[in-house]
């Protein structure tokens, strides 16, 4: 946006102003002008943004600017509307009065058991009282919040006090903010808009109303602060997925074992290299691989952490653990990268697949395990599903935009050097966007480790089993050193595999 260095404004640049503005356009362009040549926070107050706020913003197309001080002006109205109209103390003078009731038909009946002889007399003479006095703590309660109606009115006066002060000094400079949007590309709104202006009447007479009344009456409509659901459809939907799951699991009994099959297999053999070999020859290995790697410091942080494993008895775990972790992330990798190149290929692929990611990413972990314990049972491999399920879509996405972020003169030119399709993929596309893919595998592998612990829940055991048990017995101590072990192992793997990324572009 232009700015204009002297204090008498360019015609054209009135104009301009006043052309965008429509109505009250001189007033505009006067503000506009000063907002512009103003060296530090500029001193324009419009008066009617200030009464109107939201409906001006309406009015003028902010739509950002009339949700915050709508949201803004209904809250400051519903603390006016609580100190004015609100009963504040009905709640607990409800409760005082329900307590009341009980302790007078509990005193009725200690008088009937003394008059009867019998022994509980006392008890109830007791019981009687001690609600007696919870129901005098309670209209207590009650007067001292309806004392404070006359605190909660001033706050929401002064608050929207504020608020209209707000709303005229900020609005001048967020319309010439748009201003400038428009100078550059006049698709962007001005003016006055007749529609907009009905459209954010209607949404506040249809918020502000509502919300003052559940807020100012002591016992609004029911069905307006609790949506009527229908348990029947809702016990209808329950039955039928347990059905359609139990379906599922029958019918494709094979098909799933078989994937059961081929994940314990790739686990039995990480198992076997990780948790069967001696510990030294791991012990080593590892630390070789961070210094070869990633470099000497990287492999004297390793040769620490190792050791806090080992003499802190997690090694075994630790390694079962980086097993149950490695036979995740090989699958993510192997199934995810080819996945993520089809995507960058193919739009229509990533139009399908995207959704599928967003679910994978945003449906909470423990939901996962429900159609995993319902196909595939309990147990390690079951934990591995589970896990290659959240850890998935990094690895995808970040493939994709490697693959899509190739210079398409890079491309032209190979293809013109009489590069194919599989060689253009394998020894330009891939090693140019091998940066992105590898921070995809390393985003991967440590969404597979922090999936570690709740795939403990149905019986993946390593570190994670440690935690769980833990939570259960509040052992604060045991959580916190598995919990770090966890850790270790998550630091360990990211520094490895990024290592020799980062020395490369460290120039080491």
């Amino acid at each position: 946006m232009a700015t204009e260095t002297s204090n008498t404004p360019s015609q054209e640049l009135v104009e301009s102003i006043e052309t965008f503005a429509g109505q009250n356009g001189p007033y505009y362009a006067r503000e506009f002008v000063k907002i512009q040549s103003a060296k530090g926070l500029p001193r324009s107050f419009n008066p009617t943004a200030a009464l109107l706020g939201p409906v001006w913003a309406a009015a003028r197309g902010l739509w950002g600017y009339f949700w915050v001080f709508a949201i803004i002006n209904l809250f400051a109205l519903v603390q006016v509307g609580r100190g004015l109209w609100g009963d504040l103390g009905a709640d607990k003078l409800a409760k005082a009065t329900r307590l009341t009731a009980k302790s007078d038909e509990m005193a009725q009946r200690a008088i009937d058991a003394l008059a009867a002889g019998t022994s509980n007399a006392e008890a109830l003479q007791r019981n009687s009282d001690n609600l007696a006095k919870a129901a005098q703590r309670a209209l207590e309660a009650a007067e001292q919040a309806a004392a404070g109606a006359t605190t909660v009115l001033i706050f929401g006066i002064i608050l929207v006090l504020i608020i209209m002060a707000v709303q005229g000094y900020t609005s001048n400079m967020a319309y010439e903010q748009k201003y400038g949007r428009w100078r550059i590309d006049k698709s962007e709104g001005s003016g006055v808009n007749m529609k907009d202006i009905i459209f954010g009447i209607v949404m506040i007479v249809i918020m502000y109303p509502l919300t003052l009344y559940r807020f100012t009456v002591s016992r609004p409509m029911e069905n307006l602060v609790t949506f009527p659901a229908n348990k029947d459809l809702f016990n209808a939907v329950a039955e039928n997925l347990e059905g359609w799951f139990d379906y599922i699991a029958v019918q494709g009994a094979d098909v799933f074992d078989g994937v059961t099959a081929t994940i314990r297999a790739l686990l039995d053999g990480l198992e076997t290299v990780l948790v069967g070999t001696p510990w030294p020859v791991t012990f080593l290995v590892i630390v070789v691989l961070a210094w070869r790697l990633a470099g000497p410091r990287v492999a004297i942080f390793t040769i620490a952490a190792l050791a806090y494993l080992a003499f802190l008895g997690y090694w075994e775990k630790s390694m079962a653990t980086v097993a149950l972790l490695g036979a995740a992330a090989v699958l993510c990798v192997v199934i995810g990268i080819p996945i993520g190149i089809w995507c960058a290929k193919n739009k229509n692929a990533y139009t399908v697949v995207r959704p599928i990611l967003d679910f994978m990413q945003t449906m909470p972990a423990f939901v996962y395990l429900i159609p995993v314990i319902a196909f595939f049972g309990t147990g390690k491999p079951p934990g591995i599903l589970a896990t290659i399920i959240f850890g998935m879509p990094p690895v995808v996405r970040l493939t994709a935009l490697g693959i899509k972020g190739v210079p398409e003169s890079i491309k032209e030119a190979a293809i013109a050097f009489g590069c194919t399709k599989r060689k253009l993929l394998f020894d330009v596309e891939i090693p140019l966007a091998l940066p992105s893919i590898m921070t995809g595998v390393n985003q991967t592998i440590l969404m597979c480790l922090s999936m570690v612990v709740i795939a403990s829940l149905i019986g993946a055991e390593g570190l994670g089993s440690d935690v769980l048990v833990a939570l259960q017995y509040a052992s604060k101590g045991t959580g916190l050193l598995a919990g770090l072990a966890i850790l270790f192992c998550a630091m360990i793997i990211d520094r490895i595999v990024q290592g020799r990324f980062v020395r490369e572009d460290d120039g080491r």
